[in-house]
């Protein structure tokens, strides 16, 4: 289907959209569908949009959840270091507040980042896992710098111009990234806070604050949650041997790549990410 716009997408899809109390952190989450629920979590200065060409097809399958972590998107922004931690305890208070148990975990770059730490940490609590371009596994000083520079620099000059680069970061293709989805970045970037919330945000590109949280065998190994590990041809912030390190850590994973794609398979790929995603958690096969 051709992209019209986020709302076009969500047209025809029963959904709620509206804050939650998540321990003192106002937070912005969408729900959509019946049947298992399905947890999606956005990357670094991101939101829940970036699911919006997904959500209609999960929601057949899936009771879904998208929001905005804390410090990000229309959520509260406190002023802490947003540090792995912290963002795997609001997951968690995020599915506390809406009465979810258990549930499957699909995380987009930093997104993936939590919902690993998370299976780690809180085993019971997590069915099946997702790894959707995870990023910098090696935690590579000059990807750091990379997702640094540019997302400060959007959100220190948030023009279009500017916006724009940060987001076709994202894609292989950039023609597919709209002038909606720009606008929406900079609503996000110019709201009242946001330059500290962000400095907040990058901490986890500082090596010396990132060291605590690395992706590393000691922690990753601990997953019991079976894994898929989502990767793509074209993914700027690492390659498939950072998916073979993963491998060789998770107890029971395995991987699927996504040709003609960058960062964000789930808006450039629609078709063969919901397949994926279906395949994996309802029928628990490798996607072919």
């Amino acid at each position: 289907m051709t992209h019209i716009s986020i709302w076009g997408e969500l047209a025809d899809v029963d959904h709620t959209l509206r804050h939650v109390d998540v321990s003192g952190v106002r937070t912005r989450v969408l729900q959509a569908g019946t049947g298992p629920d399905l947890v999606l979590l956005h990357g670094t200065g991101g939101h829940l949009e970036a699911y919006a060409r997904d959500i209609a097809g999960l929601a057949a399958d899936f009771r879904v959840t998208c929001y905005d972590m804390v410090g990000h998107g229309w959520s509260d922004l406190p002023d802490r270091p947003f540090t792995i931690d912290v963002l795997s305890d609001h997951l968690l208070g995020t599915m506390d507040a809406l009465g979810i148990d258990t549930a499957h975990l699909s995380g987009e770059s930093l997104g993936g980042w939590v919902v690993a730490w998370t299976a780690a940490h809180h085993p019971d609590r997590v069915e099946r896992l997702v790894l959707n371009t995870p990023g910098n596994i090696a935690n590579k000083p000059e990807v750091m710098a990379r997702m640094r520079d540019s997302t400060r620099a959007a959100v220190q000059d948030p023009s279009y111009a500017t916006v724009r680069s940060r987001v076709e970061f994202l894609f292989h293709h950039e023609e597919l990234v709209t002038d909606e989805l720009v606008r929406l970045r900079q609503a996000v970037y110019t709201r009242p806070g946001f330059r500290r919330s962000v400095e907040n945000i990058l901490v986890l590109q500082d090596p010396q604050v990132r060291k605590a949280f690395a992706w590393d065998p000691s922690w990753v190994a601990r997953i019991t949650a079976p894994t898929l590990l989502l990767w793509t041809e074209h993914d700027p912030t690492g390659g498939l041997d950072e998916a073979d390190l993963l491998l060789g850590w998770l107890l029971d994973a395995r991987l699927h790549v996504i040709a003609d794609a960058g960062h964000w398979p789930q808006w450039e790929k629609v078709e063969e990410y919901l397949q994926a995603h279906h395949d994996f958690l309802l029928l628990g096969k490798d996607p072919s």
